[in-house]
């Protein structure tokens, strides 16, 4: 890995000592750089689970991904800079309030003085790193995170703070047995080619910025700044690339 390269994909300039203000600088810039997408389902573009592979992507191309992707590449990112991380599965909430099977989802644990929850690959989430022995809510953005213990596993919740009457919404159950990318493969496969995946259903391109959001579902395109959304369709497939190579920068 290139680690400039991999820094000034994500436009970060700041100190890379591990510890958690770096921590927590890192994850903001990925996650206002680096979109959450899955073109590559929708174009036919096979995704494999090979750190290089992922590089090659979404630092020399200039593109996002999923959390396989996201969570992985930046994984490998962190432990060139020193940090010690670890690869969890979650299974994602459903509307039936069950969860997702294992490896439904990647997310991080980042140990340092004490452990934190870090994710860039799930969408419009936290971005800073969540206090993993923190019970109470942890507030950011406007919105509050919960981790909460369920049996031998945990719970990541969040409630907008914004809401007449907040309540937590449960996002995905984790548990903390270190995995090796190669584990993730199936489902993986799965949300690549499975009609039941949400993945190949509809194609989406989300990216924060400091105020909000920037989000293509299909033909449509949704801007959120400082809560208030506009929401407009597109007219056609070359709006849509054109749309993805303004607001996103990315070139299919």
């Amino acid at each position: 890995m290139n680690i400039q390269e991999y820094l000034n994909r994500i436009q970060y300039r700041g100190s890379t000592e591990p510890n958690l203000q770096t921590l927590s600088a890192l994850q903001a810039a990925h996650m206002q750089t680096v979109p959450f997408e899955n073109l590559s389902v929708h174009y036919k573009q096979p995704i494999i689970l090979k750190e290089e592979l992922l590089y090659q992507k979404i630092v020399r191309q200039n593109r996002g991904g999923f959390c396989y992707e996201l969570n992985g590449l930046f994984a490998w990112l962190l432990r060139e800079l020193g940090y010690r991380v670890t690869r969890l599965s979650a299974g994602v909430a459903g509307k039936d309030k069950g969860f997702g099977p294992d490896f439904d989802h990647m997310t991080l644990m980042v140990h340092l003085d004490e452990d934190y929850l870090v994710d860039v690959g799930f969408g419009d989430s936290f971005q800073t790193p969540l206090r993993f022995n923190v019970r109470e809510a942890q507030s950011q953005g406007g919105m509050s995170y919960q981790i909460s213990a369920e049996g031998e596993a945990f719970v990541l919740s969040e409630q907008n703070n914004g809401d007449e009457s907040p309540s937590m919404q449960a996002q995905y159950r984790f548990t903390l047995h270190p995995h090796e990318l190669t584990e993730y493969e199936g489902m993986c496969h799965y949300h690549q080619t499975s009609p039941e995946s949400s993945f190949t259903r509809k194609r989406v391109c989300s990216m924060a910025t400091p105020g909000g959001r920037i989000t293509l579902s299909d033909l449509r395109f949704i801007i959120t700044e400082e809560g208030a959304m506009t929401e407009r369709e597109l007219g056609s497939e070359e709006e849509f690339s054109r749309t993805l190579k303004e607001y996103f920068n990315i070139r299919l």
